[in-house]
């Protein structure tokens, strides 16, 4: 094997594996390290992709040129549509994924990929000298040479399992921790601290009583996660989950053990995942709730294993056994492994730039888990924006940042970096301001063009997508162009609740109605009638979004210039007695890169930003 790369990644999970891909496939030689080729892809807890807010970051992954759509749509087992009764803007899709075949397709991507390489060991340290990264060296004395290094360790850093009273060391079951490589982290310079996360058992599907049980099967109408997946063959096959519920003799057991579960008896020092919570900090936070659903979620299509959705614990498993089984449809159940709470190692996300590069150490970027987030697919967009940048970094070009404005991984990178995170941070469509702009829907349309740019989805793709939009312009226009008669349109307009027109009447106008759907008035034209299901569904709702989408617009040109103001590294914000203390102990914690930035750090004010702008137009005057 050659010891010498251009991008060195530690780690084969979700961020690892788009991390390692993308500069590989930049042309950039790339060497994945993790401690076995078995565990790259491995769905550590839920066998599902996407969700509300995460199915859009998926879809970015996908845009930007990712796996995880490809091998979440290869791979389903179920497909869903979250929030499809609401607006465009916060529908997000989800799939339950086969764990197994998922895994096995990750790991076929990463054995073909061209200019990638693959070494089972355990990483120990990472090499740096003169202020940058050159290298990484093993637990076996192995040294490997390359100017950039991402770090994807997920829950392994100082990871510890908690099972009632018992803790062992681990990343995830059956796995050991990275002590040597958390040791070093800290040596570097770098502060860690401990978040918490957990998983719920798994629970053998022959035992299970479906009888009284709700069936949750796959939409009608399925929609792949990828722009690249043209359908879903008939032979993969697709399983429906069932939902039960717990009840108030479940709640009473745990109550009665809460002083065995390791995050109220003291044994944790760590904080838990707030929207992802056990089932435990649910009776503890939502006291007054009398019973919470239970997802029952196949494993896959060759196992008879069942993922509870739900239930996550960190309980003995005697009393997993009782609490689970006063479930309806689970009395018998049996149980194939215990759920387990585990505490890991984060970095503080304050220490790196937009890019995922370190600010300390050039040439060092982190992705994934230990940046503090949870979620596959948050870790997964993180490790695509890393190894992107590892690979820009390599041949010595600029640096790749997304906005907020412009996609869901801006807003999930520039929260971690500019406010910081006290929580393992999970991404929601709630935290995007500008979600009329940054869609489902319309990530092909915002993203493209930086998957086409750096070479990671092929010209005839992109033609693809351009024309898509050609298409959806045309209809635009011919929307305007194209008027309908009270006669013809009328009774279409009656058996929709909306009020008829007494004059002719451009379709466009006809079509911002909220009961008129697109194709109300596309069966008074041929051309109308011509576009695809994607090209309509897309002029209908920029035709009916309209005000709020040139409203949004002009919000974000607003701020726009802000972030076109830069802030030296040299820049000396302590000498400024004119902005109050603790503005001044923020901007020295944060480093913001940008006079936008700077701005959104928590606590900042109007005033602040007005007086940080007069001296940086003085500085850049000198």
């Amino acid at each position: 094997m050659k010891s010498s790369f251009g991008c060195i990644v530690i780690g084969a999970g979700h961020a690892g594996i788009e991390a390692a891909l993308a500069p590989s496939r930049m042309g950039v030689a790339t060497l994945m390290i993790n401690y076995a080729f078995d565990t790259v892809g491995l769905m550590s807890c839920n066998p599902a992709i996407g969700g509300v807010g995460k199915g859009q970051l998926v879809r970015e992954v996908d845009l930007l040129g990712g796996e995880m759509g490809l091998a979440a749509d290869r791979t389903a087992i179920q497909f869903r549509q979250l929030n499809g009764s609401k607006g465009p803007a916060v529908r997000s899709s989800r799939v339950q994924s086969d764990r197994e075949r998922y895994r096995a397709y990750m790991q076929d991507v990463v054995k073909r990929q061209q200019g990638l390489t693959f070494y089972a060991g355990e990483a120990a340290e990472i090499m740096v000298k003169g202020g940058r990264v050159c290298g990484v060296k093993t637990v076996d004395g192995m040294m490997f040479e390359a100017p950039c290094v991402v770090v994807t360790a997920g829950t392994f850093l100082n990871g510890r399992m908690h099972l009632g009273p018992k803790i062992t060391p681990g990343g995830r079951i059956d796995e050991k921790p990275s002590l040597l490589l958390a040791r070093n982290i800290e040596d570097l310079g770098f502060t860690l601290r401990n978040f918490k996360t957990g998983t719920p058992p798994r629970l053998d599907g022959r035992t299970i009583d479906h009888t009284s049980l709700k069936l949750q099967g796959s939409d009608a109408k399925i929609i792949p996660f990828s722009f690249r997946t043209p359908g879903v063959p008939a032979e993969q096959k697709l399983r429906p989950s069932w939902q039960t519920h717990t009840t108030a003799l479940t709640h009473q057991i745990i109550r009665d053990n809460f002083h065995l579960s390791p995050m109220y008896s003291g044994q944790i020092d760590a904080t838990g995942v707030r929207y992802c919570p056990s089932i435990e900090d649910k009776l503890k936070k939502f006291g007054d709730k009398e019973s919470h659903p239970v997802f029952l979620e196949p494993d896959g299509i060759d196992t008879d294993i069942v993922y509870p959705n739900g239930i996550s614990t960190g309980l003995p498993e005697h009393v997993q056994e009782e609490f689970v089984r006063s479930m309806p449809g689970l009395e018998k159940v049996a149980f194939v492994r215990y759920g387990y709470s585990i505490e890991h190692a984060v970095i503080y996300a304050e220490e790196l730039k937009h890019s995922l590069e370190s600010k300390r150490i050039a040439g060092l970027f982190f992705a994934g888990q230990l940046n503090g987030t949870t979620g596959y697919e948050e870790a997964a967009v993180q490790g695509m924006v890393a190894g992107i940048n590892a690979a820009l970094s390599v041949r010595q070009e600029e640096p790749f940042m997304l906005r907020r404005d412009e996609a869901y991984a801006g807003v999930l990178i520039d929260d971690l970096i500019t406010r910081g995170t006290n929580e393992p941070y999970r991404m929601f469509t709630s935290r995007v301001e500008y979600r009329l702009l940054v869609r489902e829907d319309n990530t092909d349309e915002r993203l493209a063009v930086y998957g086409r740019k750096f070479g990671l989805i092929t010209e005839k793709e992109y033609a693809a997508i351009e024309a898509k939009y050609a298409a959806v312009r045309r209809m635009q226009q011919r929307l305007k162009e194209f008027s309908v008669s009270p006669d013809g349109i009328n009774p279409v307009l009656i058996a929709a609740n909306a009020t008829p027109i007494i004059q002719k009447t451009p379709a466009y106008d006809i079509l911002k109605r909220p009961e008129v759907l697109y194709s109300h008035v596309a069966i008074f034209d041929e051309e109308l009638r011509s576009a695809s299901e994607a090209v309509a569904a897309r002029v209908e709702y920029d035709v009916k979004y309209e005000g709020f989408i040139v409203r949004q617009r002009k919000e974000v040109d607003k701020f726009r210039h802000l972030e076109n103001i830069r802030i030296p590294v040299d820049f000396d914000v302590a000498a400024i007695s004119a902005i109050s203390y603790e503005v001044r102990e923020k901007l020295k914690r944060f480093k913001p890169e940008t006079l936008g930035q700077a701005n959104r750090i928590s606590g900042m004010t109007p005033a602040a930003i007005s007086v940080l702008m007069i001296y940086l137009k003085k500085y850049f005057a000198k």
